[in-house]
């Protein structure tokens, strides 16, 4: 029989939950209805209602997708298993303290995956830990690749960004239910989930749904004008065999053949041409799908609405990992394969000025080619981006850098894109062993400073370190427990 304190009442129907670790998980409530049938390539609404209690679904259905494996390193922790088929994906999961608390900070998570894979029931995003320490937890499901995030004629732009909306909309009406404040809302997410979060502080659809965003290894830089992006669109259709419009692509449901084709087109062997009209590609290739700019969500550029002031008033912290892409150069073998030549043309497709970027992080000065183009790389594609971002944003912005560097691969995975993950979670457990992602004695105390940092931040905005400016470019090491003053990189003089 359940208790007083584990049965809640949302304006949708009441809910019993289930005792976890020690606080109390509501799985896989739906924030929206089932995007299939009529409503697969429609705006997210409000959900159905319910008249009697019921248990919550543990199904942990997500998004479609089909996931990629990494040689030698186990990644089902970071991004789930799979798709978990069910229609009702549009769902979110809340973890609360046990007991009648009230007015608790509340996070919001959204998960990452180049905005084609992922799940916000991965292993390593274990809400239980910020229930552990007074934090009413949130993780929610958008739509994702074709569904979410390609701009088809006759369908709304952004319905991946649409449905985080959505959401969010669902936990401001809904929250105080499980004892948050609905005025005290932190949003964080990592990778597409924080270039997600980046680009919401800018919109004006999403003003008022969050205090505070916290940025992991994300910015507001990798979204496309809508007419480049139709260039996806025609790609796809043509793979597909269908219009390039909705009613062709209503056609192709989720399944082998689509996930044939959105394999096909994000293999960097795929000849297509996603530069944009000053000849760079914002996303470097590593996802073919991601936001648009030039509709009701995102008006403008996201950098350019911050230097106009959207978002001010959000408080943000934003930052990077030491060694982004080693993570997908070093388990590849790409780094230490590539020679001159193919580092130019790898990083030629997305940079005009290949050879003196590849050149100005050192090669054939004591660098290897691979080694320029994966230390060249994680400054274009995420840690100068990150900083351009809070150079912009006009409220209150603090800088971090996670350098911890993981012992796998001989010691070269370092401090890859993700590492952060199970640090701020507090979830070690689920990223060591042989084939973890952290290895096999990754340290506890880092991830006990790093989680209670996070937890500090959404409790009352405060943090150990000063806030970022241009002058100062104060960048707080979470590794080694110190702000330091951070010169500009040598990326700012090839990006925008």
């Amino acid at each position: 029989m359940s208790s007083q304190s584990d049965t809640v009442t949302t304006h949708h129907g009441s809910i019993t939950g289930i005792l976890q670790n020690s606080a109390l998980a509501f799985p896989d409530i739906p924030f929206a209805p089932a995007p299939v049938g009529k409503r697969r390539f429609v705006k997210a609404a409000s959900p159905p209602s319910w008249a009697e209690t019921h248990a919550a679904r543990v199904s942990g259905a997500n998004a479609p997708q089909r996931t990629r494996t990494v040689p030698n390193l186990d990644v089902v922790p970071l991004i789930g298993s799979g798709w978990v088929e069910d229609d009702e994906y549009l769902s979110l999961n809340v973890w609360k303290p046990e007991g009648d608390l009230t007015s608790l900070p509340v996070m919001v998570f959204i998960h990452g995956g180049g905005f084609v894979v992922g799940s916000k029931d991965a292993a390593v995003q274990d809400g239980s830990t910020f229930a552990r320490d007074g934090i009413v937890y949130v993780a929610l499901n958008y739509r994702m690749g074709i569904d979410g995030f390609l701009p088809i004629p006759g369908v709304q732009t952004n319905l991946g960004l649409r449905d985080m909306i959505a959401g969010l909309k669902w936990v401001r009406d809904n929250i105080a239910a499980f004892g948050g404040d609905p005025a005290n809302i932190t949003v964080f997410g990592e990778s597409a989930g924080a270039m997600a979060i980046a680009d919401l502080v800018t919109s004006s659809l999403a003003k008022g749904l969050f205090r505070r965003a916290i940025i992991q290894s994300g910015h507001g830089g990798m979204t496309r004008d809508i007419g480049t992006a139709r260039r996806l669109v025609h790609k796809l259709a043509k793979l597909l065999g269908v219009t390039p419009d909705q009613a062709g692509f209503e056609r192709v449901l989720p399944g082998e053949a689509m996930f044939d084709a959105v394999e096909k087109v994000s293999a960097p062997t795929t000849r297509i041409d996603l530069r944009g009209p000053d000849g760079r590609e914002p996303v470097f290739g590593i996802s073919r799908f991601v936001p648009v700019h030039g509709d009701d969500v995102l008006p403008i550029e996201p950098l350019e609405a911050l230097k106009q002031g959207a978002g001010a008033e959000i408080d943000v912290l934003i930052g990077s990992n030491a060694e982004e892409m080693n993570l997908y150069l070093v388990p590849s073998g790409v780094r230490d394969k590539v020679n001159k030549l193919l580092a130019w043309l790898i990083l030629r497709r997305s940079q005009p000025r290949a050879w003196a970027v590849l050149k100005a992080y050192g090669m054939g000065r004591g660098k290897t080619p691979g080694q320029a183009l994966t230390d060249a790389m994680s400054d274009l594609v995420f840690r100068w981006p990150a900083r351009r971002f809070a150079e912009e944003h006009r409220g209150r912005t603090h800088v971090y850098e996670f350098e911890w560097r993981s012992p796998r691969f001989g010691g070269e995975l370092g401090a890859a894109h993700g590492m952060e993950l199970p640090f701020v979670f507090d979830s070690l457990a689920t990223v060591t062993g042989e084939e973890g992602l952290c290895g096999t004695n990754p340290p506890q105390e880092l991830a006990t400073r790093v989680h209670k940092i996070w937890v500090d931040f959404a409790r009352d905005g405060s943090l150990p370190w000063e806030a970022f400016d241009r002058d100062t470019r104060q960048v707080y090491r979470l590794a080694a427990g110190e702000a330091v003053t951070e010169p500009v990189m040598t990326a700012a003089t090839f990006l925008p």
